[in-house]
C-alpha cells in the first residue's frame, strides 16, 4: 500500500471539520484528528457543526475542546439550522458554507461524504465540494441503519491508544446520544477494527475515507 503524506509531512495545517451534527466529526474523523493533532505541532482547526439543539451545542463545544486540546489555534462554530431538512434548506446552508469558504484557505477539508444515505450529510458533502474545489477533501463514514459504510480508498492507520481516546471521548461527551443502540464503544471499535484489517494497521485500528481527488 502506497503512503501519502498532507503537505510535507511535517509542517502546521490549517484544517476544516464539517459535521451536519453534533457527534459527526468526531465519529468520523476524530482518531485522525488526535493524531494530527499530536504529530503536527501548531496546526489549527476550523470545527463547524451545522445544526444542534442547545444541549447538543454545549455537548459540541466540549468534544471539540477535548479533541483539539493539542491544537494551536481552534476555531468552533456552531450554526441552528433544521436537523433533518438540509435538503429543503440547502440555499441557506449553502450560503453558510459558501461563507466560509471566502474565509478560510484550508490544507485539508474533513467533511460528509457526498453518497451518504442520510440527508443531512449528503446536502453537506455536496456543499463542500462546491466550496472547495481545488481542495483536498477527505470524506469521513458515520455508521448507521441505512448500512451505506461504502469501499474508502483512504486509510488513517491509529494506535490503540488513540483509537481508545477517541472512544472515551465520544461516552463521555455525548449523554444525549447514550440511548440510541449504535452509539456504543462496540460500534466505533469494530469500525475502526475492520477498516485496519483492509489497510493492514498492525495496531488493529483505523479510520477510512473516500479522497475522490488528490495530485501526487
Amino acid at each position: 500500500m502506497l503512503p501519502l503524506a498532507l503537505g510535507d509531512g511535517s509542517s502546521p495545517l490549517d484544517i476544516v471539520c464539517l459535521g451536519a451534527h453534533s457527534d459527526d466529526i468526531e465519529i468520523g474523523a476524530g482518531g485522525t484528528l488526535l493524531r494530527l493533532m499530536a504529530e503536527r505541532p501548531g496546526s489549527s482547526v476550523h470545527w463547524v457543526v451545522l445544526s444542534a439543539t442547545s444541549q447538543r451545542e454545549a455537548e459540541a463545544r466540549a468534544s471539540a475542546a477535548a479533541f483539539l486540546a493539542d491544537a494551536a489555534e481552534v476555531d468552533v462554530r456552531v450554526a441552528d439550522f433544521r436537523e433533518n431538512f438540509f435538503p429543503y434548506i440547502a440555499a441557506d446552508v449553502k450560503e453558510y458554507i459558501s461563507a466560509l469558504g471566502r474565509e478560510i484557505d484550508p490544507d485539508v477539508v474533513f467533511a460528509h461524504r457526498r453518497a451518504d444515505e442520510h440527508q443531512d450529510h449528503r446536502t453537506v458533502g455536496e456543499l463542500v465540494w462546491n466550496t472547495w474545489r481545488n481542495h483536498t477533501i477527505l470524506e469521513y463514514e458515520i455508521p448507521k441503519y441505512e448500512g451505506d459504510l461504502g469501499r474508502p480508498n483512504l486509510f488513517v492507520p491509529l494506535d490503540e491508544s488513540i483509537a481508545e481516546r477517541k472512544v472515551a471521548l465520544l461516552e463521555q461527551h455525548f449523554a444525549s446520544q447514550a440511548d440510541k443502540p449504535w452509539f456504543r464503544a462496540g460500534t466505533f471499535r469494530g469500525l475502526m477494527a475492520v477498516r485496519a484489517v483492509e489497510c493492514n494497521a498492525v495496531s488493529g485500528f483505523a479510520e477510512a475515507f473516500h479522497c475522490r481527488k488528490i495530485t501526487i
